[in-house]
Order: C-alpha cells, then structure tokens, then sequence
C-alpha cells in the first residue's frame, strides 16, 4: 500500500470517530448535564399527552395520579411500558442497545420532574414520513418531522425540522432558520436553551431557532409556565432517542 492510500485511510478512520460515539459512551452525560434516559429503563418518566400542564397542578392529588395513571399504565390501546402493539407486538416504548425506541404509538414520554429553565442534549433518529416532536414544559413544540421532497408533508416541513411549530403563523421561530436535518439512518442531535418563555435551538450544529418566544398553544393570551415537563411525542412513526441530557439553570444564569 503507497503512503497517500495509507494517509487516506488514517483521515477516514479519524474522521468516522469523532462523529460515531462508542456504544459504552452513549447515554454518559457531559458535565453539568443529568441523564434523562439511564440507556436501561423508563425510569424517571411517565405517561402523558397534548394536555395543559395548569389543569393537571390544579387537580386534587388523587385525580391528578389517576390521570396520570391512565396515560402510563398498560391497556387494550397500549401504554408507557408494558402493553403490546399490533404494529411491532412489542411495547409502543422499548429499550433496545442503546435507543430507547417507540413505535409511533401511545403515550407521551413524560418527565416525572418539572423543569423551569433548562438546556436539553438530545439525538434522535427516525423514518420516512414520520411526524414528531419535543415538548418543552408540556407546551408543544419543536417539531421533527419528514423533510423530503419525496414525502413531505404540505404544511413546510420541507423547511426541515426544529421550528417551534406551534407557534402563530408569522411568528419567530415558527419555522426553522435553515433546514439542517440529516439523511434518514443518520443521528440527529438537538441542543435546546429555554430560558423564560424564549427558545434557542441548534439542529446538528446549526442555528435553526433564535432566541424566540414559545407561545403557549393552550392559551396564547398568557405565558407558558413556569415549570413543566419535557415530553417526546409519538405521533405515528418509529423514532429513536439517545443521549437525553438535562442542565437546569439557575436564576436566568448560564
């Protein structure tokens, strides 16, 4: 072998490490970050949906755990955890390597915790014509979603994803910046900053949301809340996530 196919091979090798994590390194938070997916379980989430986070605070305590109750114990229509599905005949949520993985189907993944302000580590990977999304203090949302020509959907998401979608038509941040999604099969990776009701997102590296206001889809007359939790949407295609890491901040700080 000549030394510039040598030297090619070397660059290539390099290049495949910085991008590709090895799998004992996935789901290992960076410093100041907590996991939110220990890479094993659900623990620390629960059930949840398109549901104003207010009128859940506002139940008694024994109607607010059987609402949640509902939305994370196992039924007929699926669940959380345990229930089986038609489609995969496994649980609309599983663990599988490293991904924590669902169908498309069921119930929210749902913080147990409430957050306040806060920057989220997240990667995902999902499918053709999928539709998904990130719910920030139970407010919807930073979308994600089929960006192609191919099988887009006819409400911009050839923009790409990482637009904060619900928000009023014209509004910042509605749509992304640029369109910053990878190929399907690759690792997308988010990294989101709220702080108030004001958003900043990166989409793989690039500035797709600037410092914008989240609206509060269930009353655009006020603000969203103050604390709430952060939700993963199922929303009818197979999407995977990893590497879910949560850093609260402080008193508007850094």
């Amino acid at each position: 072998m000549n030394s510039n196919k040598f030297l090619a091979i070397v660059a290539a090798l390099a290049a495949l490490s910085t991008t590709t994590a090895p799998a004992a390194e996935q789901n290992q938070p960076p410093k100041g970050f907590t996991a939110l997916f220990n890479g094993k379980d659900l623990k620390g989430w629960r059930g949840g949906g398109t549901f104003d986070h207010r009128k859940l605070l506002a139940m008694t305590p024994e109607a607010r755990a059987e609402q949640i109750k509902k939305w994370t114990a196992a039924d007929q229509k699926g669940s959380l955890l345990e229930a089986s599905t038609k489609q995969s005949g496994k649980a609309h949520w599983y663990v599988e390597g490293d991904d924590l993985v669902n169908d498309g189907f069921g119930a929210y993944a749902t913080t147990e915790k409430d957050y306040g302000d806060f920057e989220l580590l997240l990667e995902y990977k999902t499918v053709a014509k999928a539709d998904s999304g990130i719910y920030l203090r139970g407010v919807p949302q930073v979308q994600i979603w089929d960006y192609t020509e191919e099988a887009k959907f006819k409400l911009g998401a050839n923009k790409g994803s990482g637009g904060l979608w619900n928000n009023s038509a014209g509004a910042a941040g509605k749509d992304p910046l640029v369109l910053a999604d990878k190929p399907f099969g690759e690792w997308n990776r988010f990294r989101i900053t709220m702080i108030g009701e004001k958003v900043t997102i990166y989409l793989n590296e690039k500035l797709v949301v600037d410092n914008a206001k989240l609206e509060n889809f269930y009353d655009r007359k006020v603000s969203v809340p103050e604390k709430g939790p952060i939700q993963l949407q199922t929303h009818g295609g197979e999407i995977r996530w990893r590497n879910v890491f949560v850093r609260e901040i402080k008193n508007g700080g850094k």
